[in-house]
């Protein structure tokens, strides 16, 4: 396989989940700078998780419409705008539009580069493909705070976006000599009020989530804005049974496979979207670590990630994805738990151990479940299922961040005490309990799901049981 397609998507994956949490040590920093306070510049980072989700449901259309490799270029082009744009602004307004027209290129980038690799790979190269594209996709957002902390500290907050230029620019110049050019597919028209509903379905979702356990707004505004977002979610699946191309076509959740991967992933999400928000806090307001410290420890966690990539395709020919997938969900929810466990006395050696093993577990676990979305569907359902992976990886991060800071504010409520260890002991194992359900849909697989992508073979009778083809 060449390598060279999957590391220029992942650089470009890695650039935009980074930028989704680079900022969030350097809040005070650019709040002084343009004369509004921390809190209230949360917005910005709750604009730019809105964009995505507004955007996202209408990648695989435009990828079909306009050419893969196309919208993929230009994604990556108006994410370098809005870079440059959030450098120069001088306001709370031109800061929080200008990370919505970062959102808009980055809602393109994930699930269009994650299409381009599912159509230029052999489906039997998949899994290692995925790997190579996983890793540094999953360090960005670890990356994020202890990056954002030494840029803001040491140089200016500016060099967060401005960094993206030269890597954005290099991007489009290399993905237009090595990304091939696919075939556009007969689209029709857009399905304009499935979009609609999706956009409000998803940034009602995440914006509501986002403000509830970021409270820039009153929290009564994120309940609100939740119910809408459920309310559209209702609508659209009534509109998409009716519509002749909806934007999102529901009936991929037929494929037992495709089902399994997006709801126990969305499941796995809930707890992995909440460590990074607690984690980094339990050590700074607990332990009375430096951010820049506590980003350093957290950090860990991405050698694991890396490591990965060695293993993933070996584990799943040797076990299948249901093996492997109900074993990553288990004991990687037992690495979110363990984190219940530490106090300001336990060695940071122990910790950094802890984390690189559960770096280890949810990449492998994220590069199966990544691989298992495209396992038994055809090229031409790629693009659906791309968003709509995409899309409810967006929702599932909002709400453990939702849930795990609600775990946070309901103890210190409860108890009337101020936010202590206990808390967050409450708030890993709850989260640790939700990911471990993700094993439940991978238990329903048969062994052989997915083998034509794994390469695991099933033993029967003596004889090597012959993979479903895909798309069955």
């Amino acid at each position: 396989m060449n390598r060279t397609l999957p590391l220029i998507l992942a650089v470009a994956l890695f650039m935009e989940q980074m930028d989704s949490t680079v900022i969030a040590t350097s809040l005070p920093a650019i709040a002084a700078d343009i004369g509004t306070s921390p809190v209230t510049l949360k917005l910005a980072l709750t604009s730019y998780l809105v964009s995505l989700a507004i955007f996202i449901p209408v990648s695989g259309f435009m990828a079909d419409r306009y050419g893969a490799k196309r919208v993929f270029r230009i994604a990556i082009g108006v994410f370098v705008i809005g870079s440059i744009a959030c450098a120069f602004s001088n306001s709370l307004g031109a800061f929080v539009l200008s990370r919505f027209l970062q959102g808009m290129g980055g809602a393109m980038m994930t699930p269009v580069g994650r299409l381009v690799l599912v159509r230029a790979v052999p489906r039997e190269q998949l899994v290692t493909a995925m790997a190579w594209l996983a890793a540094p996709a999953l360090i960005g957002p670890i990356a994020g705070p202890p990056l954002g902390g030494f840029i803001t500290t040491y140089f200016s907050w500016h060099w967060i976006f401005l960094i993206n230029v030269p890597i954005g620019l290099l991007g489009i110049v290399i993905s237009g000599r090595v990304m091939p050019d696919f075939a556009k597919e007969e689209t029709g028209r857009l399905d304009l009020s499935g979009f609609l509903l999706c956009s409000v379905a998803a940034s009602g979702l995440v914006f509501g989530l986002s403000v509830i356990s970021l409270p820039a707004l009153p929290p009564v505004v994120g309940i609100c804005t939740v119910f809408v977002g459920l309310v559209a979610t209702g609508l659209y699946v009534r509109h998409s049974r009716r519509a002749p191309r909806p934007i999102l076509n529901l009936n991929l959740f037929a494929n037992r496979a495709f089902r399994s991967a997006i709801i126990g992933g969305s499941l796995f999400r809930i707890g992995v979207g909440a460590v990074p928000f607690l984690l980094p806090l339990m050590f700074q307001v607990v332990f009375g670590l430096t951010p820049f410290q506590s980003g350093l420890l957290t950090f860990a966690s991405a050698f694991g990630a890396i490591a990965m990539k060695f293993i993933a395709s070996t584990a799943l020919r040797l076990g299948g994805f249901r093996v492997v997938l109900v074993a990553a969900s288990l004991l990687g929810a037992a690495s979110i738990a363990v984190n219940a466990f530490f106090t300001p006395f336990t060695p940071h050696g122990v910790i950094i151990a802890v984390l690189v093993a559960s770096g280890l577990l949810r990449s492998l676990f994220f590069t199966s479940a990544n691989a298992l979305v495209f396992a038994e569907l055809s090229d031409r359902e790629a693009s659906q299922a791309s968003t709509m992976s995409a899309a409810t990886q967006q929702v599932s991060i909002a709400l453990g961040v939702a849930v795990g800071g609600g775990i946070l504010e309901a103890t210190a409520f409860i108890t009337g005490n101020e936010l202590g260890i206990d808390a967050f002991v409450n708030a890993f194992l709850i989260v640790a309990g939700l990911s471990a359900l993700a094993a439940v849909p991978f238990l329903t697989l048969p062994p052989e799901a997915g083998s034509r992508v794994s390469g695991h073979r099933q033993r029967k009778a003596g004889t090597l049981a012959e993979p479903a083809p895909a798309g069955e």
